[in-house]
């Protein structure tokens, strides 16, 4: 799919669905329309809105790659840490990181491909904060390799945890009661 300023978010979906479904959308019920039909999924059904919103709201960063190595979406979140633009979606993901990372991503995907691999892990420490990079290989139920994920998470917060916390702090940070 070219994917230009007319493409709309129904089109992008649409596209992913039959990527990940082998081709084809299986029934009517996986349809998306703007009147507000929801997707169906293995557990559930949720509307595009819904879709976005539980995408742009995770505490992490979320890229797919299709199995061609074209990059078909990113999550938009508030405090992304690689930032991404729209012009990233179409392209090949070699030409989205730099070039001294080319080989890295060439040898993950072709793990990924060839079966050798289904994930890679990377942390870093980038302007005061603890960076874990995940890559996650998707394959259909036959195990055919239908793309990677990416996850990036800013783990500073996580990584500083000690102890236990049980009961749920009520009050606001910052807030003097």
């Amino acid at each position: 799919m070219i994917i230009d300023a007319k493409t709309t978010k129904k089109e992008v979906l649409k596209d992913i669905i039959r990527d990940v479904s082998g081709g084809e959308i299986a029934t009517k019920e996986r349809e998306l329309t703007a009147e507000g039909n929801r997707l169906a999924l293995d557990t559930g059904a949720l509307s595009v809105e819904q879709v976005n919103l539980l995408l742009t709201n995770l505490p992490v960063d979320v890229s797919f790659v299709d199995e061609n190595d074209t990059v078909v979406y990113y999550s938009a979140t508030r405090e992304r840490i690689f930032p991404r633009t729209p012009g990233v979606i179409g392209r090949k993901v070699q030409n989205c990181h730099p070039p001294k990372s080319l080989d890295t991503v060439t040898r993950i995907l072709s793990s990924f491909r060839d079966g050798s691999r289904d994930t890679a892990e990377f942390w870093i420490e980038l302007n005061g904060k603890f960076i874990h990079i995940r890559y996650f290989a998707l394959r259909d139920g036959g195990g055919r390799y239908r793309g990677s994920l990416e996850v990036s998470q800013d783990a500073t917060g996580i990584r500083a945890l000690r102890g236990e916390k049980r009961l749920l702090d009520w009050d606001p940070p910052g807030l003097d009661v």
